[in-house]
C-alpha cells in the first residue's frame, strides 16, 4: 500500500476570535495524538495569536502542526467601546468580514492536499462555512462543522428556529431560557445567517462538550438535526496541566497561588471579548475588596481584531486600589494562563462571563462558577451552569443586564460562592462533575470512545 493510499490529512479552519482559535488548537493536539497530520489555517496574525497564547500543554507541541499563514487584505482593528449598549464585541466585525478572503487560499490548500492524501478532512468553525464552500467540487474531501457553543445553547437556537416542536425530554421552564435580545448586534446575526447557509454540505457535526455534561442536549440535537452524525469530542482542553519546573517559564500569578491555601482564591476574568466601563470596574473593585476573599482579577479590555496592533486602553482602578489589596489580591493587566490558574489547588471559584471555553475549562478542573454573562451564548450557558448542572451561582441576572452590578451585589455573590454552606455544596458538586469529565477521556471511557469513533470514521 503506498503512502497516499492510507494517508488522511486534517485541515482546521478556525474563526478568528481567541475562544474559537483556542478550541481548534486544542482539538488539533488530540487528532495529532492519533498520528494524523494537522494543517491549521488562518491569517498570519491569528495563527501567531493562537500559538503565543497556548496554555495547559507544552508550547513546543505546536511545532508538530502545519501552520498555513494566509494573506488577506488589511482590515480595520478599532478599539472596543466600553460604553456600548450591547456588550457584543462589534469592533471585531471588520476582522470577521475580512475572513471571507480566506476562501481562495483555503481552496488552493485543499486541492493541493487532495492530490497528496487519500482523503482530506476539513474541520471548520460553523462561522466559517463560506470559506470552505468549494469542498463539494473536490471528490476526496469531507467537511465537518465544529460548533463552539454548548449543546444546550445550540439546541435552543435550533429548536426555536424550527418553531419549538414537541420533544421527548425534560426541558427547563421556558421562562428560564433567555431570549437572544441583547446578545448580538444585527450585523453579526446577518453574518451568522450567511455562514449557516453553507453548512448543508457537511458530513457531520463536532462539539466541544462531553456526554457526561450534556448527554440529554446532545441527544436532542441529534434528533433535531436528523441524518447528521455528531461527535462530542470535549473536553478539548487538557484535563491535566503539566507541572512547570522552571519558574522562568511560569506566570507570576501561579507563584502567588502556590503560597495560598487550598480552594481559597477567587479567579475573576471576563474572557477576551468583554470590555467594562469605568463605573462597573469601580463597583467590582470595591466589592472584591469588601468580600475579604483572596482573588486574582484579570482586568483588560476585549481583544482587538489584531491583538498585536497598537495601543490598548488600561482600565482605571480607584486611586491606591492595588496597594490597598496587596495582601489579598492580584490584579493582572495582560494575558493570563487561565487553564493553569483553574487547575491550581488554591483556586476555589471563578467569576466568569460564561463563554463556553471558560465553562468547559472550569468544569474540567472542578471549579464552581459565579456567572456574569455579557453577550452571545453566555446568558444561556448561565442557565446550564446554575440551574441544570448546579455548579455555579448567578452574579448578574440577564434580565437586569442594563443595570450596574453594585459593590454590595459583588460582595454578596463572592461570599456566597467562597465562604458559605451553599458555596461549599456547589464546590463539592463541581469537584464531582470535574472528576467525571477528567475520567471520561481515559482509555475505554465515554469521551475517549467518541475520539476513537471519530478517528475510525474519518480514516475509513
Amino acid at each position: 500500500m503506498t503512502n497516499k493510499e492510507n494517508s488522511v490529512a486534517v485541515v482546521m479552519v478556525p474563526f478568528p476570535a481567541q475562544g474559537h482559535l483556542n478550541q481548534l488548537l486544542h482539538l488539533s493536539r488530540i487528532i495529532l495524538s492519533y498520528g494524523i497530520p494537522v494543517h491549521y489555517v488562518g491569517t498570519s496574525t491569528h495563527n501567531l495569536q493562537a500559538k503565543v497564547r497556548v496554555h495547559g500543554w507544552e508550547p513546543e507541541a505546536v511545532d508538530s502542526f502545519h501552520f498555513h499563514d494566509c494573506q488577506i487584505p488589511p482590515f480595520l482593528s478599532p478599539s472596543p467601546n466600553p460604553n456600548a449598549a450591547i456588550k457584543f464585541p462589534s469592533h471585531l466585525q471588520p476582522c470577521f468580514d475580512a475572513c471571507w478572503h480566506l476562501r481562495e487560499p483555503v481552496t488552493e490548500l485543499l486541492r493541493m492536499l487532495s492530490l497528496q492524501a487519500r482523503k482530506v478532512i476539513i474541520i471548520h468553525d460553523s462561522m466559517m462555512g463560506s470559506v470552505v464552500q468549494e469542498v463539494c467540487s473536490i471528490p476526496n474531501v469531507e467537511s465537518y462543522a465544529f460548533h463552539t457553543v454548548s449543546a444546550f445553547s445550540l439546541f435552543f437556537y435550533v429548536w426555536e428556529s424550527m418553531g419549538k416542536p414537541k420533544v421527548n425530554a425534560e426541558m427547563p421552564d421556558e421562562g428560564d431560557v433567555p431570549s437572544l435580545e441583547g446578545c448580538f448586534t444585527n450585523d453579526f446575526l446577518e453574518f451568522i445567517a450567511l455562514q449557516y447557509q453553507y453548512l448543508k454540505v457537511n458530513a457531520g457535526n463536532i462539539y466541544n462538550t462531553s456526554k457526561v455534561i450534556e448527554g440529554t442536549y446532545l441527544e436532542l440535537l441529534g434528533d433535531t438535526m436528523k441524518g447528521k452524525q455528531y461527535w462530542a469530542l470535549g473536553p478539548f482542553n487538557p484535563v491535566r496541566v503539566p507541572e512547570k519546573n522552571s519558574s522562568a517559564s511560569r506566570h507570576y500569578c501561579l507563584e502567588w497561588l502556590d503560597k495560598q491555601a487550598i480552594n481559597s482564591v477567587l479567579y475573576v476574568s471576563f474572557g477576551t471579548t468583554t470590555t467594562m466601563d469605568d463605573e462597573q470596574i469601580k463597583e467590582l473593585a470595591i466589592g472584591l475588596r469588601r468580600s475579604n476573599q483572596k482573588f486574582i482579577w484579570v482586568l483588560r479590555d476585549a481583544d482587538k481584531g489584531d491583538v498585536f496592533n497598537g495601543d490598548v486602553r488600561i482600565p482605571e482602578l480607584p486611586k491606591g486600589y492595588e496597594d490597598s489589596v496587596k495582601d489579598m489580591g492580584l490584579v493582572v493587566r495582560h494575558w493570563a494562563p487561565q487553564l493553569e490558574i483553574l487547575a491550581h489547588p488554591a483556586t476555589g471559584g471563578f467569576v466568569s462571563h460564561c463563554g463556553w471555553n471558560s465553562c468547559m475549562e472550569s468544569i474540567t478542573m472542578g471549579v464552581p462558577i459565579g456567572a456574569w454573562p455579557m453577550h452571545s451564548d453566555q446568558p444561556r450557558n448561565t442557565v446550564l451552569i446554575t440551574k441544570l448542572l448546579k455548579v455555579g451561582i448567578a452574579v448578574k441576572d440577564w434580565a437586569h443586564r442594563d443595570e450596574i452590578v453594585t459593590a454590595a451585589m459583588v460582595e454578596d455573590a463572592v461570599k456566597r460562592l467562597m465562604a458559605s454552606k451553599e458555596g461549599d455544596d456547589i464546590r463539592k458538586r463541581a469537584a464531582e462533575l470535574g472528576g467525571s469529565v477528567r475520567q471520561s477521556v481515559g482509555e475505554g471511557h465515554v469521551s475517549r470512545k467518541e475520539w476513537d469513533s471519530f478517528i475510525t470514521h474519518i480514516t475509513r
